[in-house]
């Protein structure tokens, strides 16, 4: 897959075919967030690398019927998918074959210890996914950043991703960033600038501040634009989410908008 721009984080789901444990009607959030929705949305917006040609699924829950119906789906757009880890799959599990559309696991675990201690076969999982040339996210809380780079240190050739930059809708203080940097200091390390977009940030003050600390750690060889659709739809329209991500970047240059937006996922994903 060449040329546009890659959306790197997005979810999809479909509440008339397995649940999902955390979904409640009055987070505003559609039964049914479907890939033909969000081509419709993605249409509609223009990033620095042009239009949206690919995206990578997340694993919104954590069931296996839904790992199984997120690795069957197929759509132009569905470029990739990223399952979600869980602690007693066996390690031959479906969600540790990346097969197909698979190309990584996520590691959500915000709600953990802060040195993550207490997420059982983490490494083993890192060692398993790197020696498949696969990626490994981490959905984790700005405490827990530092425990992120310990386990990017322990195993190298394993391809570290960080979603939404380990901020999410915290506020991007010192401690936020010294932990993202000792995250950036491990070369096998990348970042999701997605789920940054908040109601309460209209300037893109905070926005600007979060994005201007990534691009300077990581360098856009290693950030990757993510909307996080449909959960931002709640807060902007895709496009709105595009452009505001656009005015709040530091300037990169065409090289970099063209890492930023698309050739980092490329590359990381093996898209």
């Amino acid at each position: 897959m060449t040329g546009g721009a890659i959306d790197a984080h997005v979810h999809v789901w479909d509440l008339e075919r397995f649940g999902l444990s955390w979904f409640r009607p009055e987070l505003g959030l559609p039964r049914a967030a479907d890939v033909r929705d969000l081509a419709v949305a993605a249409g509609e917006a223009a990033t620095p690398a042009g239009r949206v040609t690919g995206a990578i699924a997340v694993q919104a829950a954590d069931t296996v019927e839904e790992a199984q119906w997120l690795s069957g789906l197929r759509d132009p757009l569905l470029a990739g998918v990223v399952l979600q880890y869980d602690p007693e799959d066996r390690p031959d599990g479906a969600r540790s074959e990346l097969a197909g559309r698979v190309r990584g696991v996520r590691v959500a675990v915000p709600a953990r210890r802060p040195d993550l201690a207490d997420v059982a076969g983490a490494d083993a999982l890192c060692e398993r996914i790197g020696r498949a040339h696969g990626v490994v996210e981490f959905l984790v809380r700005a405490e827990q950043l530092p425990a992120v780079a310990g386990i990017a240190a322990r195993h190298p050739r394993t391809q570290i991703v960080v979603c939404h930059l380990g901020l999410g809708a915290a506020e991007p203080d010192d401690s936020w960033e010294a932990g993202l940097r000792a995250v950036a200091a491990q070369s096998n390390a990348a970042a999701k600038a997605s789920g940054l977009v908040t109601a309460t940030d209209p300037a893109g003050d905070r926005l600007a501040r979060a994005l201007a600390v990534a691009v300077d750690a990581f360098g856009p060889e290693r950030l990757l634009f993510g909307s996080d659709w449909p959960m931002s739809a709640r807060i902007a329209p895709y496009a709105a989410v595009v452009d505001r991500t656009a005015a709040a970047l530091p300037r990169l240059g065409a090289s970099g908008d063209e890492a930023f937006w698309g050739g980092t996922a490329r590359r990381i994903y093996r898209l």
